[in-house]
This record gives structure tokens, C-alpha cells and sequence, in this order.
């Protein structure tokens, strides 16, 4: 099945959305900045090798994902921050590093951050490192179906 882009996906299941352009920008940080989005509100997605199994895990961008948490959450013996080499090709009509939170549509599992749950709506990349998508965490959730669990902290080291 050919991937859908993130746009065409929503509009098939009617979730109002709106599209944020802005600078080129690649760090949650920037693109926060950039945007004029809260970077609690700003959902980045960081992947990571669960027992040796590529999976997704979104967070808000100004938290850190702690892999022990991750790894807790799920079970998993062994859980290891994915290099660019290792999930460039997954993501096909993507911007590297630029991927939609949406696994379901590339045979990915999806782990959120419980922290980002409680937020009435996200914004992520939709794509490309110039513009993001925002829509209500509970559409994001009807579509993409994640599990929600504590994997991230405000004031965590990265690990």
C-alpha cells in the first residue's frame, strides 16, 4: 500500500486541521520558535529501536525522552535512540527528521508521551523542515491509536 502524505490522510477522515509554514528550521526548538508555537505544544517524534524493532515515540518538544521509561512502558528488554541511516528510507515523501507523528501509516508502532496527552491539541511536522500541521490531540489519537505512557521528563538528561 503506497503512503499516504499527511495531509490526503486527514482530509480522507475529515480531521480539521491547519497547515503553519514557517523558516526553514530543524530542531524542535527552532521550529517552536519559528512557528510561535509552544514547544509543549509542539510534538517531536524521535525514533528508537525496541529490542531491535524500529518504533516511534512523540513527545513534547521541549521534554526529553528518557529510554529507561520507554523501555518500562513497553516491556522491552533493550531500548537504543535510532540513527538517521537507520530510518531515512522508512519514511518515503519525507524531509529526513521531518516525519509525521503517524506510524499507522508506516507500519510503526507509536509511543506518546503521556505529557503531550494532556494537551487539547498538537502541531508536528507535516513532512518537511518548513511547515507543521495542527490538529486536536483527540483526532491524532482516533487515527494513530498510540499507547500514552510516562516516557519523557521536563527536566530529565537525555538517555
Amino acid at each position: 500500500m503506497p503512503v499516504k502524505k499527511p495531509k490526503d490522510f486527514l482530509d480522507d477522515h475529515s480531521v480539521k486541521y491547519v497547515t503553519v509554514s514557517h523558516s526553514q528550521a530543524f530542531t524542535s526548538q527552532e521550529i517552536a520558535a519559528s512557528a510561535h508555537i509552544s514547544g509543549r505544544e509542539l510534538a517531536k517524534t524521535v525514533m528508537v529501536k525496541l529490542d531491535g524493532k524500529m518504533v516511534m515515540a512523540v513527545l513534547p518538544a521541549s521534554y526529553k525522552l528518557v529510554l529507561d521509561l520507554l523501555r518500562e512502558a513497553t516491556g522491552a528488554r533493550h531500548a537504543v535512540l535510532a540513527t538517521e541511516e537507520e530510518f531515512r528510507d522508512l519514511f518515503p515523501g519525507c524531509e529526513t527528521g521531518a516525519m509525521p507523528p503517524f506510524g499507522n501509516l508506516y507500519g510503526l508502532d507509536v509511543f506518546v508521551s503521556q505529557s503531550l496527552a494532556e494537551d487539547e491539541e498538537i502541531a508536528f511536522n507535516a513532512g518537511s523542515h518548513t511547515e507543521l500541521i495542527k490538529l486536536a490531540f483527540a483526532d491524532f489519537q482516533r487515527l494513530v491509536e498510540p499507547t500514552i505512557a510516562k516516557i519523557s521528563s521536563k527536566d530529565a538528561a537525555w538517555v
